[in-house]
């Protein structure tokens, strides 16, 4: 048995007992990424003496006493647009394919400080513009599962590796539902935090009121035990959270009890557009959490139908503004053939970005121009604040909520980037959470009937990561992780 069929929080006791070494541990993952990268492609970068020589250095300290933590030693995988420095970081775009950052973002940071070891950076839709992994100039990563079928997107790439035993547990960032939907589709478990909860310095941005980065692994317990490594406040991060970190002790949470949890069905979630066996199995799981002594209703949410054209409007405006910087001049690609100044430009940028990206660029310049501008932005900015609303009504009356993470299974590769607006329509589950700036889990509920995972998500208010950990806790005490079929012979799921 592979030391990555174990979640993080079991390695990383094996390693803390002298059982296997962080070497070994790190060894055996570089093992399991040989033989499973060319069928799935979760890597863009793959540093294998970097990690080795950072494993041995953290077994010294861990040997010495000066390392303790639940994961020291433990490898990880990171998303390819958080900057680490002296390692490729190229968001999987044609823009970014010789970017070494010279400094590392505060989140994969407050890993290594944790003893974490850096395997490499996981593939994923360009500049996290997609929902499929589909985007990426490095070519497409495939569902382990079923790798005719996408694993999500845009941390396609993180929750793939997690999926496929290439490691324990990941980092990706969630703009729209691009840690939920992915790990819904790999069969994983993700956590998108709190708006603030983890900085966003060293995040490469796509949109930054929306951006949050959050872990990924087989479990709630181990992505409890990484979101409270990289959350609290950061001094160079201004949107990251001021004061204490009480409210930050997740791990706390992992209790199995919801009796007398007040759970909320938004009834808006179950209508046209959902698969019944996605719907099925969400709705299982909420009886679940009834038995098990929680108070569960079906209410109505409103505004629904109006998530999906605001988070794009707001979304693509701030990815117009946030790209902007790309421009061939001072770092990124830049075209061999121009004249002048503004040829570079336009050529560099039509070069270097691909089509998701250069549409949603577009999309957001237009909707900032002059006489669109109140049309359009404004109005979803006035959305925004009555789907907030919404969600406060709703947490008057609840702990959390329960719902589907995406409306489907996974689809088929080459399907969805052929209607770009029934690909945005699959994240209607999501935006709304990010729009609002709440946290958001993802647990694995069951496959349907051609074996693809299923996810239900799980809603909390602000700052109250404690109550959807707890419930998403004590559900999965009443499942066995489901490992992935796919082994790495060739012709597993095929």
């Amino acid at each position: 048995m592979s030391l990555t069929s174990l979640t993080a929080l079991e390695l990383g006791k094996k390693i803390r007992a002298g059982q296997v070494s962080a070497e070994e541990a790190v060894k055996d993952a570089l093992l399991q990424i040989q033989k499973k990268e060319p069928d799935i492609h979760s890597f863009v970068t793959i540093d294998e003496e970097g990690a080795l020589r950072t494993a041995r250095e953290i077994q010294q300290k861990i040997s010495d006493g000066s390392c303790t933590g639940p994961l020291a030693g433990v490898p990880v995988a990171i998303k390819d647009n958080l900057c680490t420095k002296g390692l490729l970081t190229t968001c999987s775009s044609k823009m970014l394919s010789g970017f070494v950052p010279t400094y590392t973002a505060e989140a994969v940071e407050r890993l290594k400080q944790a003893g974490a070891v850096i395997l490499g950076k996981t593939n994923m839709d360009e500049f996290a513009m997609g929902s499929t992994t589909e985007t990426s100039f490095y070519g497409p990563t495939k569902n382990p599962w079923n790798r005719n079928h996408v694993p999500g997107g845009s941390s396609g790439g993180s929750c793939a590796a997690v999926a496929a035993e290439q490691c324990t547990y990941a980092l990706g960032s969630d703009t729209g539902g691009s840690i939920r939907q992915p790990a819904a589709f790999c069969g994983v478990t993700g956590i998108k935090p709190t708006y603030g909860t983890v900085s966003r310095y060293g995040l490469i941005a796509y949109g930054s009121s929306l951006d949050q980065i959050g872990p990924i692994a087989k479990d709630v317990s181990d992505c409890a035990t990484v979101l409270e490594i990289i959350a609290g406040c950061d001094p160079k991060d201004s949107t990251s959270l001021q004061g204490g970190r009480e409210h930050l002790d997740v791990t706390s949470a992992l209790v199995d009890d919801v009796a007398g949890m007040k759970i909320g069905i938004p009834a808006d979630y179950f209508g046209k557009g959902l698969s019944p066996q996605v719907s099925e199995a969400v709705l299982k799981a909420a009886d679940v959490l009834r038995e098990k002594g929680a108070i569960v209703e079906t209410f109505d949410l409103s505004l629904v139908e109006y998530a999906v054209p605001a988070y794009y409007v707001i979304a693509c405006a701030e990815a117009s503004s946030n790209l902007e910087r790309f421009d061939g001049v001072k770092y990124g690609w830049r075209a061999s053939q121009y004249e002048g100044l503004s040829q570079m430009y336009k050529k560099s940028r039509s070069e270097g970005f691909g089509q998701e990206v250069r549409r949603r660029i577009m999309l957001g310049s237009f909707v900032l121009s002059s006489g669109y501008y109140d049309a359009y932005y404004l109005k979803a900015l006035r959305t925004k604040a009555l789907i907030r609303q919404a969600f406060d009504r709703a947490f008057a009356a609840y702990d959390i909520l329960l719902g589907p993470a995406a409306p489907a299974t996974a689809p088929q590769l080459g399907t969805s980037l052929k209607d770009p607006i029934q690909m945005y329509l699959g994240d209607i589950y999501t935006v709304a959470v990010n729009l609002a700036g709440l946290p958001a889990i993802s647990v694995p509920v069951g496959t349907d009937s051609n074996g693809l995972p299923i996810g239900m998500q799980l809603i909390a208010d602000c700052f109250q990561e404690k109550k959807m950990i707890r419930a998403a806790y004590a559900y999965e005490q009443t499942r066995a992780y489901v490992h992935c079929p796919y082994a790495g012979e060739k012709g597993a799921a095929e």
